[in-house]
């Protein structure tokens, strides 16, 4: 295993840098493309979020494939590779393996102990499954990743730190009060209907807003979101309206849920109270003009039309940023965004969940899994590595044997079937006996750390051909690489 990871996230490089090196569109797709066809690497997935941005690879050098990735990131993002070089990280073999654990586990996410990476993580891995980018060891990487992460979330109390972003940019919002308190009876639009938007969307709802507007580029999306969250929280039975030229509306008693074309958000601006906002827009989906108007016809609204006297919360959760950051200089506005919920992530008071002393135990626990499982990923892979070898061993033995009854079968031509039934049983008996032991050890002594040689020894101690080993490489990357996709998670 040659596993090198070369990234950014929150935690080495500022928002600002983040923001201007942010995957849109398929550049995701692009990226471990071309990581592929680079001479250092084997195989390629891209874990790309809202606040980080990761590359693996299998590679056969360290300094040359250091250097391939960072150029490719540098190419991809946009950022020069002089600029982008100081806030990059890099882990190679186990301590990369331990890298993408604990981000499975929401170790080195923002908001730590969050769950939403997982559906990050299986979307990486769908998406180099889908290109063939991922081969035996990242496809067994990932899935192994997905696990670690589901055992600490089962085993832990990690849930109960790991509000995901859209949470605590509410909490953000509220200033200190409950969530549900602060929205309940307002007015949320909600811009985007992909994971991070629905998931704003249903916590909304949840808390108790009286009006939800939804909208997305693509309206068909928008109202299926509108019509589950309405049949989700409905008391009553649900009663759906025929689309008009404003969109679609689903009503429930309490609770307006509408569908909107994108190009309505102005229209629908002066009677929002919360505004949430993540799509995978390249530009500014709201600009300060677009918000000084809407303010200015908000005070124009007549009473009963938003929440009178109170100000317009914004919670941008794109990357890079759907909302103008001039929104904080505007009166009568109040903007949460990426970077404001990592200053306040980062502050200890600002860390979400239980106590500071249960938050911690979680914490450890989790390391400890997350410790545990590196130990036997690397202890698997070892393995995993020496049985190409013992496979060639042992298909060199049979063949070993096969000739040699054909030889017997030339000296010996009165032996009945019977005889040399026997015969032949008893010599492939002797052969697996004598190999049995060696094998079994190797396999062993392979596992260890520093047991990778163990397979270079095998391979001369029996003149194995490395072309034999080499064909059983590759129909063993084959059959896992075929393996079905991991469902799909969402975008952050």
């Amino acid at each position: 295993m040659s596993l090198l990871v070369v990234g950014l996230s929150h935690r080495s490089a500022p928002v600002s840098v983040l923001e201007r090196a942010a995957l849109v569109g398929d550049e995701q797709a692009k990226l471990v493309q071309d990581t592929l066809a680079a001479e250092p690497a084997t195989e390629a997935a891209a874990l790309a979020t809202c606040n980080r941005i990761e590359l693996y690879a299998d590679v056969d050098k360290f300094h040359a494939g250091v250097a391939e990735l960072s150029t490719l990131l540098a190419q991809h993002t946009g950022v020069g590779l002089d600029e982008l070089t100081p806030y990059l990280y890099v882990h190679y073999e186990d301590r990369a393996v331990h890298h993408l654990f604990s981000v499975a586990c929401g170790l080195d996410s923002m908001v730590v102990g969050e769950g939403q990476i997982l559906g990050q993580i299986k979307d990486a891995l769908a998406l180099g499954q889908e290109l063939h980018t991922a081969g035996r060891l990242l496809n067994d990487l990932f899935q192994q990743a997905l696990r670690v992460g589901k055992r600490a979330h089962s085993e832990t109390g990690i849930d109960r730190a790991g509000q995901s972003l859209v949470t605590f940019g509410l909490e953000q919002l509220a200033q200190g009060a409950p969530v549900a308190e602060w929205a309940r009876g307002k007015r949320a639009l909600v811009i985007g209907a992909g994971s991070m938007s629905s998931l704003a969307a249903a916590t909304l709802a949840r808390a108790g807003v009286s009006e939800l507007v939804i909208a997305n580029r693509t309206l068909e999306r928008a109202l299926r979101l509108a019509e589950s969250l309405a049949q989700q929280h409905a008391a009553t039975p649900v009663a759906i309206t025929p689309a008009d030229s404003a969109g679609a509306e689903t009503l429930r008693e309490g609770l307006v849920a509408r569908a909107v074309p994108r190009d309505r958000v102005s229209a629908e601006l002066p009677h929002a109270d919360i505004v949430v906002s993540c799509t995978g827009a390249t530009g500014l989906v709201l600009t300060a003009a677009e918000l000084r108007t809407a303010l200015a016809q908000r005070a124009a609204c007549p009473p009963g039309a938003h929440r009178a006297g109170a100000d317009v919360s914004l919670l941008d959760l794109a990357m890079p940023r759907d909302i103008d950051a001039a929104a904080h200089r505007i009166e009568g506005l109040r903007l949460v965004d990426i970077e404001s919920l990592a200053e306040a992530a980062a502050e200890p008071s600002g860390a979400p969940g239980s106590s500071a002393g249960a938050m911690a135990a979680d914490v450890d626990k989790v390391r400890t899994i997350v410790s545990e499982e590196v130990a036997a990923f690397g202890a698997a892979q070892r393995a995993a590595h020496i049985t190409p070898t013992v496979v060639a061993l042992r298909t060199m033995a049979a063949d070993v044997v096969a000739s040699e009854i054909a030889r017997l079968d030339g000296r010996l031509p009165d032996l009945d079937d019977k005889q040399r039934a026997e015969i032949t049983q008893t010599v492939r008996r002797v052969v697996d006996k004598l190999l049995h032991a060696p094998t079994v050890r190797v396999k062993q002594l392979a596992s260890t750390p520093g047991g990778a040689g163990y397979a270079d020894a095998l391979r001369e101690l029996f003149d194995l051909d490395p072309q034999a080993v080499a064909a059983v490489s590759r129909a063993d990357g084959s059959a896992r690489t075929a393996e079905p996709n991991e469902p799909k998670g969402g975008r952050a």
